[in-house]
């Protein structure tokens, strides 16, 4: 099962493209935080992760429209591995998210542009949006 759950800020502004084929696709990043009290020294402790996500069609569209640098969210999704040749020879690779599933966190505020928020939160693609997602990543 390839499956993550993340709530977050975001750490910088969405970067919207558009492919030829005319598909979205997002990229942006959240920060999330884990704090503990540390058994011996009785201080509290904390450890941050930074994440990169990708999404994809509408999602990326609404995305990139109602959020921001330090808006909150919470998304789900699975791990995505990706590698690749530097331009100086060297072998790259990292893990990302790609979103399958997003929610609105906090205020309307908190997520920037407060006179068209949507009401709600269920930007699911449909199948449709599934299979071409499922399609473009092949081709990424």
């Amino acid at each position: 099962m390839n499956k993550v759950i993340l709530m977050g800020n975001l750490t910088r502004d969405p970067e919207l493209k558009i492919l030829p084929s005319g598909t979205s696709v997002a990229n942006f990043g959240i920060a999330t935080n884990e704090r503990w009290k540390d058994s011996q020294t009785g201080e509290d402790r904390e450890n941050v992760t930074y994440v990169d996500v990708e999404t994809w069609n509408g999602q990326s569209e609404v995305i990139n429209k109602y959020f921001k640098k330090g808006s909150p969210i919470l998304i789900e999704g699975a791990l995505k591995y990706e590698s690749w040749d530097a331009e100086d020879g060297t072998k790259r690779n990292r893990l990302k998210v790609r979103m399958q599933r997003f929610e609105f966190v906090g205020s309307r505020s908190d997520n920037g542009n407060t006179s068209d928020s949507p009401e709600t939160a269920d930007p699911t693609p449909t199948a449709d949006d599934q299979t071409q997602t499922t399609n473009e990543g092949a081709a990424a």
